[in-house]
């Protein structure tokens, strides 16, 4: 156990400091022939605290790099799992429920029950993700402290055992000594000052006090695996905000021709204007496809439009405000691009839909006709005036059907049997008004017997289409995958910033020198994150500029010269 006291030299150490602040003399009792642990210059952290309370506690489990390191085994094994079959965001219009069992059998029931299907956006991933976030912070605010506490004071005179006990250190008597020389303090100092001449050729910063000398380079470097954390918590932030509203989406969705539709999530509208489709001709078709006779697009295109809903964005009931904001032609490997916003064409499907006719109001008696409304198959609006008349909306069943008891109803949202249902008031009616059926299609009139529904106001009025030109048709619907990613900006920075603290934690070494001279006897140490061979050397060829020749091998150990 690790008692702390206060130093010999007078300064007071908080409690779990291992080395002495001021001059690092050890704190403990050990073996005095093994070097020093040098570990953030044996500054106490808060992870060493006695007597921990339940904040330690959590403060010392998230700071332990064992910790941090099964947290990022865990989240690599999870995701290495979520690869194993595919995930249910790849897909469009299909049931996970059946798909994997259908597909894979028990193994692939078993893979969905366990949520693994959409692991990525799973709460234990996210968990994960957040708990490697935390052990960064913690990790890193639990040594970068204590450690730019121990650099930014250090002292210069440290004591011999600090020296002595270092993985590089020499004691030896300087050169052309003389003990009882009444100069000899001088002439310590003017070798120390020369040393420190010396070593500033080697790019050191040097610091003197007497005939104690520090000499640093290269300090940045430590701040190296720090900077690599910020980037790190910036990467992991910005995985973590795209499970935000608004911040990601990879959707796959489908637009009909001539009809926006809402990208869900967001303020944008999207429009498939026209798609256009043009197959290889015969002889440009290789003899495989020739054979089977098989058509194969050569081009499919999507004119799109993007607005920007400005009113009545989610009033089911009433038509969206909308300001276009972009155009652009969607090609495959060519996306719409706007502000992030990315539409990717995925693929098509030819489904002929109807997207809204308009038809005139005509009195079959005197072949008056009144004026003409027009009607969406998505979004009717409540009431319509035609003439004398007014239709108010009482009904609509995009696919309509009768259930068992014969009350109206809708089998789907899709416009396959659109059918209407008014109050039309006007001349000769109640106050009240009569009810009127309409549908768009001749052939659900006649299945459906839409004169026999009206009664003899079939025989008055009627809605119909005068040409193809008042009806609306949807010929083709266009897959397009949208996707908006406004982390990505950070990611890429957070990634940055990480590379950044890996060169300056690779490519650089902090080292420094300690010397003192008492009595003429020189005792020095030296240290090194990295490269102690590099360091070895470099203290060698420094003690031979010096008049010392000494070879590198014995500096590891320590030797000691008479």
């Amino acid at each position: 156990m690790i008692q702390n006291t206060k130093c010999e030299c007078g300064h007071q150490n908080h409690v779990g400091t291992v080395l002495c602040e001021s001059c690092g003399k050890p704190l403990y009792e050990d073996d005095e022939t093994t070097p020093l642990e040098m570990r953030y210059d044996g500054v106490a952290r808060r992870s060493q605290k006695e007597n921990p309370g339940w904040l330690d506690k959590v403060w010392n489990f998230f700071s332990s790099v064992k910790i941090a390191i099964y947290l990022i085994i865990i989240t690599l094994a999870g995701a290495a799992l979520g690869t194993v079959f595919e995930q249910e965001s790849l897909f469009l219009n299909f049931d996970p429920s059946t798909f994997y069992e259908e597909k894979y059998g028990m193994i692939g029931k078993i893979y969905y029950l366990l949520g693994l299907s959409h692991t990525y956006e799973s709460w234990w991933f996210i968990t994960l993700l957040f708990m490697i976030g935390i052990s960064l912070v913690v990790c890193s605010l639990d040594r970068v402290l204590p450690l730019y506490r121990a650099l930014s004071k250090q002292q210069i005179r440290k004591h011999v055992q600090f020296l002595q006990r270092q993985k590089v250190s020499y004691t030896g008597q300087l050169p052309m000594y003389v003990s009882d020389d009444e100069h000899a303090e001088e002439a310590s100092k003017a070798w120390v000052e020369a040393a420190a001449k010396k070593l500033q050729k080697q790019h050191y910063r040097v610091h003197t006090d007497g005939t104690a000398l520090l000499a640093e380079k290269n300090r940045f470097s430590r701040w190296g695996p720090y900077i690599n954390h910020i980037g790190l918590i910036i990467f992991l932030m910005a995985v973590l905000m795209r499970s935000l509203p608004g911040w990601n989406m990879d959707q796959h969705l489908a637009f009909p021709e001539g009809q926006p539709v809402k990208v869900p999530g967001t303020s944008f509208y999207l429009e498939n204007e026209k798609f256009t489709l043009e197959f290889y001709k015969e002889e440009e078709m290789s003899e495989e496809f020739r054979a089977k006779q098989q058509a194969v697009p050569k081009v499919y295109e999507t004119q799109a439009v993007l607005y920007k809903c400005k009113a009545d964005c989610d009033d089911p009931m009433k038509e969206p405000k909308l300001e276009e904001v972009y155009k652009q032609d969607i090609l495959v490997n060519k996306p719409l691009n706007y502000k992030g916003f990315l539409a990717y064409q995925y693929d098509f499907k030819e489904s002929p839909m109807l997207i809204s006719v308009k038809p005139s109001l005509k009195n079959k008696q005197t072949g008056q006709v009144y004026g003409s409304i027009e009607l969406s198959m998505t979004r009717p609006a409540d009431s319509y005036e035609v003439g004398p008349y007014s239709l108010k909306l009482k009904a609509y069943f995009p696919d309509f059907a009768l259930d068992e008891k014969s009350v109206p109803m809708t089998k789907s949202n899709e416009p396959n049997v659109p059918a209407f249902i008014f109050t039309l008031k006007g001349p000769d009616m109640p106050a009240e008004g009569r009810t009127f059926v309409y549908f768009p299609r001749q052939i659900d009139k006649e299945n459906f017997k839409q004169d026999l529904l009206n009664g003899d106001l079939a025989n008055k009025l009627e809605l119909s289409v005068n040409s193809m030109n008042d009806v609306k048709l949807s010929n083709y619907v266009s897959y397009l995958n949208i996707r908006i990613d406004r982390a990505l900006p950070f990611i890429w920075v957070g990634a940055a910033i990480s590379m950044i603290g890996l060169v300056m934690g690779f490519y650089w070494h902090h080292r420094r020198i300690w010397l003192r001279i008492d009595e003429g006897q020189l005792v020095l140490g030296a240290h090194t994150n990295k490269n102690w061979f590099g360091m070895r050397t470099e203290v060698a060829q420094f003690l031979h500029k010096s008049g010392i020749d000494v070879d590198p091998k014995s500096l590891e150990a320590g030797v000691v010269e008479q």
